[in-house]
């Protein structure tokens, strides 16, 4: 969709995508209307008037009234922004030869487009800059600014399961060990899937032989040095990296004894992503960018253009990346809180509903989406599909706690810092999330640092 110049076979493929899973002999539209009468009965059945309230019940956010209020913020935000992405979009298209008004199948092509020609910069181009090693040492040199910790290589005092795999003891500011990690940093297809993430090894507890020291695996899949050439990673890579990276550090840094509430034990769904996404701010922040991204071969830093181009890519299109996200969360929470499984509507009904505040495109007549919306009705998502933007809201907001006292002053960044890894990183699952984030923030959550990051409120 974003490369195919044939415009028919890309609505052609956008038709057949949107009506997947729809029609005989593999059709979930009477299992999509089942599952959600289901899920009502359940409700009842333990005292709640709908799903929503039983998935916000084990939640940070608590209540449906804490997601509308956030998702009625975001889109008030976003909707006029991505009006004029929109127009944007099409006065570009036609003037590159589009003729007629933009429709779904153009959107993805065209805005591919305007992104070559804007930023001009491929992967390619910067992975000779992001060597593993250096981005390692820039990672780490980070955590030790930001919460005195002191990461060294232990790659001898423990088993490992493949040369490649390196392992890493923790001492916080007093030399103390207090946590272990291994890293497998590189594909291997034959024994390993694809992506990346972390898991625990070890989880932090007391017995009467003393504290058992959390130990944690942190798996990517990058490419492999060959010959003079190190593992070189896209940007993407390293923001995944950072990502995973702030998993490890809240169940590693955490200080609470008991194992079912150590580390990410016990965090709410849609608070877990906090540390992780928070970690992720740090890779435009140019002091820590610069820092570790050093061209390989000639020792050069980032040039500034690519440095300034990678920033203004973070907020490319964001409104309406954002819109779609809204669209999803919004239609999750309608289905499981106002929806009635035996009342006139229909949950396309409800879906077309909510479309109609949040899609500047109207869907088509063939739309079937919910019949492929596996993250609601088959990946434990129900009544919580909000928590990707409520998670990106809490990481924003804890990271503008480093902006507002200026991220140049390192005593104040370390203060913080401090405070952040005593707080969210060291209580886990041992008290509500809202009540840790208030313990470091001094108040609520708030969507405005959200907003700020991504274009959508001024500075």
């Amino acid at each position: 969709m974003e490369h195919c110049r044939d415009r028919a076979l890309r609505e052609r493929v956008y038709r057949a995508y949107v009506a997947r899973a729809a029609s005989a002999p593999h059709d979930n539209t009477p299992l999509v209307t089942e599952i959600l009468k289901l899920k009502h009965e359940k409700a009842h059945l333990l005292g709640y008037r709908c799903y929503a309230e039983v998935s916000l019940a084990q939640k940070m956010a608590g209540t449906v009234e804490a997601v509308d209020a956030m998702h009625e913020r975001l889109l008030a935000a976003a909707y006029p922004v991505a009006e004029r992405e929109l127009t944007e979009l099409a006065d570009f298209a036609r003037a590159h030869g589009h003729e007629g008004d933009i429709a779904h199948w153009d959107v993805a092509f065209w805005a591919e487009r305007m992104r070559e020609e804007k930023y001009a910069f491929t992967d390619e181009e910067l992975r000779p800059y992001f060597s593993l090693d250096r981005v390692l040492d820039g990672l780490f040199a980070l955590c030790r600014r930001l919460f005195g910790i002191r990461v060294r290589e232990a790659h001898d005092h423990a088993p490992r399961w493949h040369p490649d795999v390196r392992f890493y003891e923790i001492d916080d500011e007093h030399g103390r060990h207090v946590a272990s990690f291994y890293l497998d940093p590189y594909s291997r297809p034959q024994n390993k899937r694809g992506g990346a993430w972390m898991n625990d090894c070890i989880q932090r507890t007391v017995n009467a032989e003393g504290v058992r020291l959390p130990v944690a695996h942190l798996v990517c899949n990058g490419t492999p040095p060959t010959g003079e050439v190190p593992s070189l990673m896209t940007f993407r890579e390293v923001e995944t990296l950072f990502h995973e990276f702030g998993h490890g550090l809240q169940h590693m840094l955490t200080t609470v004894d008991y194992r079912d509430a150590a580390g990410i034990a016990g965090v709410e769904w849609d608070a877990v992503e906090l540390p992780s996404q928070f970690m992720e701010n740090w890779c435009l922040h140019r002091p820590t960018l610069m820092g570790m991204a050093i061209h390989y071969q000639t020792g050069a830093p980032l040039p500034d253009d690519l440095f300034e181009k990678l920033r203004a890519a973070k907020t490319y299109r964001a409104a309406s990346a954002m819109l779609r996200q809204l669209q999803f969360g919004m239609t999750d929470m309608a289905l499981h809180h106002d929806y009635d499984p035996d009342g006139p509507e229909s949950p396309f009904d409800v879906e077309r509903r909510v479309a109609a505040r949040t899609s500047l495109l109207p869907p088509l007549p063939e739309n079937r989406f919910l019949c492929s919306f596996s993250h609601i009705f088959a990946g434990g998502y129900s009544a919580g599909y909000y928590s990707y933007k409520w998670a990106e809201v809490l990481s924003a907001d804890a990271f503008s706690a480093f902006e507002d006292a200026n991220l140049d002053d390192a005593a104040a960044v370390a203060t913080i810092g401090h405070r952040f890894r005593d707080t969210v990183l060291a209580q886990g699952g041992s008290r509500h999330p809202l009540e840790v984030f208030r313990e470091f923030r001094g108040r609520d959550p708030d969507p405005a640092a959200l907003l700020r990051h991504h274009g959508l409120l001024a500075a």
